[in-house]
């Protein structure tokens, strides 16, 4: 089997921070007016001073976790083009394995997000009969090399002219 691209793994991590920020920047928020509400009911200046501080501890060693679960997710994200089916293999705790027969293949996207083109990459979603839009591909193979993309496109459409699709 195949793996993503090297820079995936950087995909991963920034996907992660960038969504976790909607998390932590209210809960940030939160905890610091929480911090300056406590001096009114005698709470030590010290432990006032020492909560963010602890709270940015946090923050760093859960960037740093990212970090590493970013490259364990590349690790275990693998793909393979056989005669007959395209197979994903993904997940760290749990594995996910999906085989899609090309008769079942509908329509097969390039998209480069932001952080994607930020590292020169792109991402290959395979749709099927019965999976509902965009967003829900059945296929996902994020982080490839933009030629890579193409060709795997290109031959993927080559293999679905080639079964026999419909009723």
């Amino acid at each position: 089997m195949q793996q993503l691209h090297p820079k995936a793994k950087w995909l991963f991590f920034w996907s992660y921070i960038v969504g976790l920020t909607f998390i932590f920047v209210p809960l940030s928020v939160y905890v610091f007016l929480a911090i300056f509400s406590l001096y009114k009911f005698g709470v030590s200046y010290i432990f006032m001073i020492l909560i963010p501080f602890l709270f940015l501890g946090f923050s760093g060693f859960f960037v740093i976790f990212l970090y590493f679960w970013a490259t364990w997710t590349y690790r275990n994200y693998k793909y393979q083009l056989t005669e007959d089916t395209v197979k994903i293999e993904k997940g760290v705790i749990a594995k996910h394995y999906v085989s899609i027969p090309y008769e079942r293949v509908q329509n097969v996207d390039i998209h480069r997000g932001l952080v994607a083109r930020l590292l020169g990459l792109s991402s290959l979603k395979i749709q099927t009969a019965g999976y509902s839009g965009y967003i829900l591909s059945e296929g996902l193979l994020p982080g490839l090399d933009p030629q890579i993309a193409e060709q795997l496109r290109e031959e993927l459409i080559r293999k679905m002219k080639g079964t026999k699709q419909g009723l």
